[in-house]
């Protein structure tokens, strides 16, 4: 069992950056992979990015790809979404997720066993 704490949200002005954080507590996290999705009001989960569990893949949605990085530290058991030239369209509840031996192929929410409780991230125009 995973737990996943996000940090890092806030506001920003457009062109600014974020670096969002997600801390796991529990057994075999370099057993998962990890990813970040986000979720806008009134539309639905979408897959932002994920990282292979011994960090050699990596995986964006078009959109973000070329502005944001996904990294994750093992001996610390944390992720991390380093995300630079944000846009109001970045505006977003963001969740980070694991599932155990996942790949970077796995790109829908469904099939992440463990979420956190997400952290909202703002950009003004």
């Amino acid at each position: 069992q995973v737990q996943l704490v996000e940090s890092g949200g806030g506001l920003v002005q457009a062109g600014g950056s974020l670096r969002l954080s997600c801390a796991a507590s529990g057994r075999s996290f370099n057993s998962y992979s990890l990813g970040w999705f986000r979720q806008a009001p009134g539309k639905e989960r979408e897959f932002v990015s994920v990282i292979s569990w011994a960090a050699r893949a990596t995986r964006y949605a078009d959109s973000v790809k070329g502005r944001f990085a996904i990294s994750r530290d093992n001996a610390k058991n944390t992720v991390y979404l380093q995300m630079n030239s944000l846009t109001p369209e970045d505006t977003a509840v963001y969740y980070c997720a694991a599932k155990i031996y996942g790949t970077i192929s796995i790109t829908s929410a469904s099939e992440y066993q463990h979420w956190g409780q997400g952290t909202q991230v703002t950009v003004s125009a």
